[in-house]
């Protein structure tokens, strides 16, 4: 592989170990139109990214819920600690949309984007295919409302579908039927044939990109996004806009409207984006390509997009 991340069994930078440090430093900021202080000392905790509760991770239902960007600098902390939260002022809140969510597949990528989302002010409502019984740890931590499957898109003005790509086509006919008007639609998945989803003909000798093939088993439009990214880097390194170190998504779909709207759902969560076209060029961002598990800027993701060859690997076919 081309310089991207492996795990075990696919190799996706989704499923990087999920430990991170969280250090507080004195720390002014507003909220409300009042100047407030953060603890200047609070413990220094290791904690998974599926921490049982907002306790064992020593915050506050309020530090969840205001929204703030995890703020990392080098030189200040660990590599991927977060030195400090910094809550969005009231005016910031009223004048961006909050939209409900549904998130379909609360694996590494879901569950942060569940623990991102909601700490926006986001209405989440997540799913799995075992069941809401069993996100109840999740939802208690975040906020969010688990649902069924069925139940996920109901209203929803953003899905995100991130589930393995051999499960989609058991995701309910007409899921998508209930969802808000303009609907869009992320797709994070991947093709892995030999590790996990087995020989799929239609992206293989049809030469479909995979988000192509879930389009058509959903019968809508998708925006691929997500689908190189680290799980954990969604938890520990947003930035604001601006900043030097901020790292940049490609993201691919047909629909402009959509693809618009999930660009500034990236941009709002920390990130950077890069127009990687079409969903029939999204090739350009599966495993194995110069993009997949790239850590960088606008410049070096738009390089390494153009870099990329449609040759799909021997390891990544079935």
């Amino acid at each position: 592989m081309r310089g991207a991340p492996s795990s075990c069994p696919a190799p996706s930078p989704h499923d990087r170990p999920s430990m991170r440090t969280v250090r507080r430093p004195p720390c002014r900021s507003r909220a409300g139109g009042r100047s407030k202080h953060l603890p200047a000392r609070s413990p220094v905790r290791t904690y998974a990214a599926g921490a049982r509760s907002a306790q064992d991770r020593g915050e506050s239902r309020t530090d969840r819920r205001r929204g703030g960007i995890a703020r990392r600098r080098p030189g200040l902390a660990p590599s991927g600690a977060c030195v400090c939260i910094e809550p969005e002022s009231t005016r910031s809140r009223k004048a961006r949309p909050l939209m409900k969510i549904g998130i379909i597949g609360a694996g590494n990528i879901g569950g942060n984007l569940t623990r991102r989302l909601s700490a926006l002010g986001h209405d989440v409502f997540v799913a799995n295919s075992r069941g809401p019984q069993t996100l109840k740890e999740l939802a208690g931590e975040t906020g969010a409302t688990p649902v069924t499957v069925e139940e996920a898109a109901r209203g929803a003005e953003v899905v995100v579908i991130t589930i393995p790509v051999k499960a989609v086509p058991s995701l309910p006919a007409g899921i998508l039927d209930g969802a808000a008007d303009g609907v869009a639609v992320i797709d994070t998945n991947n093709y892995y044939p030999q590790q996990r989803d087995g020989r799929i003909a239609e992206i293989e000798d049809e030469g479909l990109t995979e988000s192509r093939w879930t389009e058509r088993r959903i019968g809508h439009p998708v925006i691929k996004a997500f689908n190189g990214t680290y799980a954990q880097d969604i938890l520990d390194r947003p930035l604001a806009a601006g900043d030097p170190d901020r790292i940049a998504l490609p993201v691919a779909g047909d629909d402009e409207a959509a693809k618009a709207k999930v660009r500034a759902l990236i941009d709002e969560l920390g990130f950077d984006t890069v127009d990687a076209g079409g969903i029939d060029d999204s090739w350009r961002q599966q495993p194995d390509t110069p993009v997949y598990g790239l850590r960088a800027g606008t410049e070096a993701v738009t390089r390494a997009l153009a870099e990329a060859t449609p040759e799909r690997p021997a390891t990544f076919r079935g």
